[in-house]
Parts: C-alpha cells; sequence; structure tokens
C-alpha cells in the first residue's frame, strides 16, 4: 500500500469492502474511482496500472478511491462475473458523492475493470443520472472478452500494441461504431510492462488540455 493511502471499509451487498483513498495536497476539483483487473486472473486494487490511473488522478487534483473486488484480499464474498462488482462500485460512488458532494467524477479502469466501469456509466445514463460522469479513462478496455456497454465519444481509450489478450483488432471492432479514437502504446503487452510513464502522460495532457 502506498504509504500517502488510506485504507477504509465499506459494507457492500457481499460484505466488507476492503478499500483505499488518495487525496491530493490540495481540496479536491473532483472524484475519481479505479477499477482493477479479473480478481480470478491474481487482479488487485494494488495492481500497477490501477496504482498508475490513481496517482495520475491525485496528480490532477482528484480525491481518488478504489477497492478490491469481492473475493480479493479482505473484500467479502465471491466474484460475480461484473454483476456484484458493479453494485459495489456504486456503493462506493454513492459514499464518495457523500463525502464530496457537487464534484465531478471520473470513472477509470483497467482490462476487467473496464467493463466494470462501462456497465456502471450505463446504469447511470438510464437512471438519468449520467451527467455526473465527467469522463471516462479505459485502459485494455475489455471489448471482446465481456460484453461492454457503449461509453461516452470522449472517453479515454488506451491498449497496448502487443496486448495478446485482449487484442487491438477486437478493440477497433468495439470502438469503430462509437467512433471513439484509440491511443496505441507502442511495445505495450496487456499489463503495459514498463510502458506504465505513458499512461500517466497520456491521462494527464488530454485531461488538462481538455479542461
Amino acid at each position: 500500500m502506498n504509504k500517502f493511502s488510506k485504507k477504509f471499509y465499506l459494507t457492500g451487498l457481499a460484505g466488507k469492502m476492503e478499500c483505499l483513498l488518495d487525496l491530493p495536497e490540495d481540496a479536491p476539483r473532483g472524484i475519481a474511482l479505479v477499477a482493477h483487473p479479473h480478481p480470478l486472473y491474481g487482479g488487485t486494487m494494488e495492481n500497477k496500472v490501477a496504482q498508475t490511473l490513481a496517482r495520475t488522478f491525485v496528480s490532477l487534483g482528484y480525491a481518488t478511491a478504489r477497492f478490491n473486488f469481492r473475493g480479493v484480499g479482505e473484500s467479502e464474498g465471491e466474484h460475480d462475473r461484473g454483476h456484484g462488482e458493479v453494485d459495489d462500485m456504486q456503493v462506493m460512488l454513492n459514499h464518495m458523492q457523500e463525502q464530496y458532494p457537487g464534484l465531478p467524477v471520473a470513472l477509470s479502469g483497467f482490462s476487467f475493470g473496464t467493463f466494470v466501469q462501462a456497465q456502471l456509466h450505463a446504469r447511470l445514463a438510464a437512471e438519468g443520472k449520467g451527467e455526473a460522469i465527467e469522463r471516462m479513462v479505459l485502459v485494455g478496455t475489455a471489448a471482446g472478452k465481456w460484453p461492454m456497454p457503449a461509453v461516452p465519444e470522449d472517453t479515454i481509450l488506451i491498449h497496448g500494441e502487443q496486448d495478446d489478450t485482449i487484442t487491438l483488432q477486437m478493440v477497433f471492432d468495439w470502438a469503430r461504431p462509437l467512433e471513439i479514437p484509440v491511443i496505441v502504446i507502442p511495445g505495450a503487452d496487456h499489463f503495459f510492462h514498463r510502458r506504465l510513464n505513458p499512461i500517466k502522460n497520456l491521462v494527464t495532457q488530454m485531461w488538462r488540455r481538455d479542461a
């Protein structure tokens, strides 16, 4: 755990949720939620891509929260194939909005986490609450692995050129009808080994430029 991260616990539909909160030095300008990769394949909130996303949003001034999905670490329950995980992400969202009312929300995730965040956005949109989401950042988008719903056209999609878990073609096929550009990091595999800095730099540049 990063020495600047504060551990806390929430109660989800399956029990205890083990969570981490990272805060910027000044008053937060927004809320960011980070979702980690597949729990059945070693995914945790300490995953390096998830950590990179969290640090990036903190540097941008966001109060940033992440948690271990069901059955991971101290989080109770069992893996629910993305269904219960979305419920738990909404618990986290509700908690953060209570703690930091009125702030815009960024949803970000890596691999399986992109599926969770895309479903949460779709749920909020169906409830007429989609405007609460400022923007999304999806890294290693789970297109073709899980039934990814549509996401907003300003979503930042980052993918590795040499990803053999979720191929570029799978992501292109999903993004094409949505007309969303895919940013490709040359030489990066699915886990972005030695390619984490480009993720932080890209998100930072696009966020500040578009602010």
